[in-house]
């Protein structure tokens, strides 16, 4: 099986890397380009940016599909999941190509999570971190349509939550060279990882190899948008990484505390800077340099730095992750938040 794993990753990534580079001359050759002056929050540099298009999400989306159809089987929980994120690529390629507002992102992003429980998928509990589980199916719903039907209302309402929050978390840490698939392949290698602890439960292999699938899907489009980059991940790639990690961490036993801890900097940052917009009168859904990585740059960080250390939280985070359990874990995401709500009030008095 551990051959398998890191056989996938390696397909994967090839399929993606090879990929990469035909994306980027078909998006140049359609002059599709991010354009340096239309968003003042960008971070890049204007004329490093201006010959650099968006639009990874293709090449990461057409890897991840055709190594699942090669190492996996396709049954109707797959068949939903794939579906939804063809949904999320085509919307997020027209956003690459022609900015959608903030609205029509969040309803696309909601009808993705809800072809994702139409299949069949939802959080039927989570882990107590203070022992035992929340059973989250207690309130049901029967229908006939078709056939005899049940909808867990808790248990659907929530993973749709969860999956349309991980899908604009995740993409808002995006804003420097490199640092968004190298975080999200390390946080899916570190589900799959985990997964091997169930590995006697064959409903987990999937899951399993559907980790090493995004790991090696966004590990084969790193290095093209390492500093200075080729290619931007774009709304296709960072929406499609948020949907990929929201879905396996509910696949692999609704391991949502582990994804929480992963994605512990983006998620403690989204919290910090939607707090900071509402209280300044702004929307939490338009844009701003309120981000981390926004508030690194200013005070002299390079890209190249920043990527790093998202990089390297991630994988710390993935290794510690490895030893605890959730009542640990829980511990351990309070003490990011302190640790974190210090970091950024030293950044932000120095800014």
């Amino acid at each position: 099986m551990v051959i398998t794993f890191l056989l996938c990753i390696v397909f994967s990534a090839s399929i993606s890397a090879l990929l990469t580079p035909l994306t980027r001359k078909f998006f140049i050759s359609r002059s599709w380009i991010e354009d340096p002056i239309k968003k003042n929050q960008k971070t890049h540099n204007a004329t490093a940016l201006s010959a650099v298009p968006r639009g990874g999400g293709i090449s990461i989306f057409l890897s991840i599909i055709i190594t699942s159809l090669v190492f996996l089987s396709l049954d109707k929980h797959l068949l939903g999941v794939l579906l939804a994120a063809l949904i999320t690529i085509i919307i997020g390629i027209i956003d690459d190509v022609s900015d959608l507002n903030p609205i029509t992102r969040l309803i696309t992003n909601t009808l993705a999570a809800l072809v994702v429980v139409g299949s069949g998928i939802g959080i039927a509990y989570v882990s107590n971190p203070f022992g035992g589980i929340i059973d989250l199916s207690f309130l049901t719903i029967n229908f006939n349509f078709f056939g005899p039907h049940s909808v867990w209302v808790i248990s659907d309402l929530l993973a749709i939550i969860w999956i349309v929050w991980c899908m604009n978390v995740v993409g808002w840490s995006s804003g420097v060279d490199g640092q968004l698939p190298g975080f999200v392949s390390i946080s899916a290698f570190f589900i799959g990882v985990l997964g091997f602890r169930f590995s006697q439960d064959i409903t987990q292999w999937p899951v399993i190899l559907l980790s090493a699938t995004v790991a090696g899907a966004y590990l084969g489009f790193l290095p093209y948008n390492i500093f200075p980059q080729s290619i931007m991940t774009g709304y296709s790639g960072k929406s499609l990484a948020g949907f990929f990690l929201a879905v396996l961490s509910i696949l692999s036993g609704a391991k949502l505390a582990t994804v929480i801890l992963l994605l512990g900097i983006p998620i403690i940052d989204a919290v910090y800077v939607i707090i900071r917009r509402l209280l300044s009168g702004r929307s939490p859904l338009l844009g701003g340099a309120d981000h981390l990585h926004h508030q690194l740059l200013k005070i002299g960080w390079s890209r190249s730095q920043i990527a790093v250390f998202y990089w390297s939280i991630s994988l710390v985070l993935g290794l510690i992750s490895l030893f605890l359990n959730s009542q640990q874990k829980f511990y351990v995401f309070i003490g990011i938040i302190l640790l974190f709500t210090g970091f950024i009030l030293k950044v932000s008095r120095r800014t």
